[in-house]
């Protein structure tokens, strides 16, 4: 028995790095499957699914309803309002190249689900090759390898296989940090413009690239930086912010209506907040979701707002003073700074708050550098245990106002 263990870690060990995340990646897909049927087994005629539910019904449901739809009918040019006059949820909240390349691969498997599921399904395998040549230079082959396996076995693993735009959005993202990481900036012009068409997310990209770009400054002699990469920086950082906002620029145009971006994502907002939302305010949304959520739980609404202090205090000590964050790279840690900010200016917390952090994924890095097996063991059990602590109501429930992916 043990002359076989060895021979298998031998053989484990032989094999080429793109081959030990395939297994690791379809051993992680099977998990997930293997929740999934059992959460279909689960679901009843309370349920978004119903009683008869099943896979294919979990790929195309929630966002993926939504991006399905801007592949068959684009996007309005009027936008739809509710009784009371206000904008409806509608498709400009969703970015359009998730859905023309699911609709592309669509028209080759036959149907846009089948395109869906295989676009996410290949850019998380890519996205695991990605992330181990991310990490493996600052925390070695073996910890990053183990950040692959959190990653693919992770609490928000069911996007792998769901028609949401979260795995090819990471796909990208892992390749910008790499090049950036690796100073080979050019690739961010080709780059940058998709990721910021896929998903929102890319304004953190743009005030990552500011802070990555005074970094390089401040330590240019001890890193040489030449003008071209001065001007790289600053162009790229101008490219990033622009088409940040494009989106919004473009959904003004086509429906006549300057704020019909902002007044789309409000209208998810309005669920959450009695009397509504009357327009955008940075910030305004975690402060607003933490005396709502407060409130929820019997709690003080005024102390709301003193925890959610608390924990960007304590999320920023981590990200400055943790060896481990430490030990994945200066890069890694400005955007996870930054892409934090990011959600803290934009976004209102609710049952999407875990989904939406899934752009911090290099953190696992930071989480695999303790070289403990039991520590690894025992975080890769957190994973699948927390992973169906997600599908199960996300999806075999699915009935209520919180439980939305």
């Amino acid at each position: 028995m043990a002359h076989l263990a060895l021979s298998i870690a031998r053989g484990w060990a032989r094999m080429p790095v793109a081959l030990r995340i395939a297994v690791i990646y379809l051993v992680a897909r099977l998990i997930t499957t293997a929740f999934f049927l059992v959460a279909a087994s689960l679901s009843t005629a309370f349920s978004r699914f119903g009683a008869d539910a099943g896979l294919v019904d979990f790929v195309l449901g929630w966002d993926a309803q939504w991006y399905w739809l801007v592949a068959e009918s684009g996007y309005p040019s009027e936008l739809p309002l509710t009784d009371s006059g206000q904008v409806a949820e509608n498709p400009w909240a969703f970015m359009p190249v998730f859905a023309y390349a699911a609709k592309t691969i669509g028209f080759v498997v036959g149907s846009w689900g089948g395109g869906a599921l295989v676009l996410s399904f290949v850019a998380g395998y890519l996205a695991c090759l990605a992330l181990h040549r991310l990490l493996r230079e600052r925390i070695g082959a073996s910890a990053a390898l183990w950040a692959v396996v959190f990653f693919a076995a992770g609490p928000l693993a069911a996007m792998f296989q769901v028609g949401y735009a979260e795995t090819l959005f990471l796909l990208l993202l892992f390749l910008a940090l790499d090049a950036t990481v690796r100073r080979r900036y050019a690739w961010l012009y080709l780059l940058i413009p998709v990721m910021a068409f896929t998903r929102p997310g890319i304004l953190a990209f743009a005030l990552f690239l500011g802070l990555h770009g005074l970094v390089r400054w401040f330590r240019r002699r001890d890193e040489p930086l030449a003008g071209r990469e001065i001007a790289h920086i600053v162009a790229l950082g101008a490219l990033a912010t622009a088409t940040g906002f494009a989106w919004q620029v473009i959904a003004g145009i086509v429906t006549g209506d300057p704020g019909a971006y902002l007044a789309t994502e409000l209208a998810w907002r309005r669920h959450w907040i009695a009397g509504g939302v009357e327009g955008f305010v940075p910030f305004e949304g975690w402060v607003q979701a933490s005396q709502f959520w407060f409130a929820q739980w019997g709690l003080m609404s005024w102390a709301g707002p003193v925890v959610l202090a608390l924990l960007v205090a304590g999320a920023g000590a981590v990200l400055l003073f943790s060896p481990q964050v430490r030990a994945i790279g200066t890069d890694l840690r400005l955007w996870s700074a930054s892409y934090l900010l990011y959600l803290l200016a934009v976004f209102f917390p609710q049952s999407s708050t875990f989904r939406l952090l899934l752009p911090l994924s290099p953190l696992w890095g930071a989480v695999a550098v303790p070289r403990s097996r039991r520590w690894r063991i025992g975080i890769l059990v957190l994973c699948l245990v927390g992973q169906w602590l997600w599908i199960y109501p996300m999806y075999a429930l699915g009935n209520t106002f919180w439980q939305v992916p």
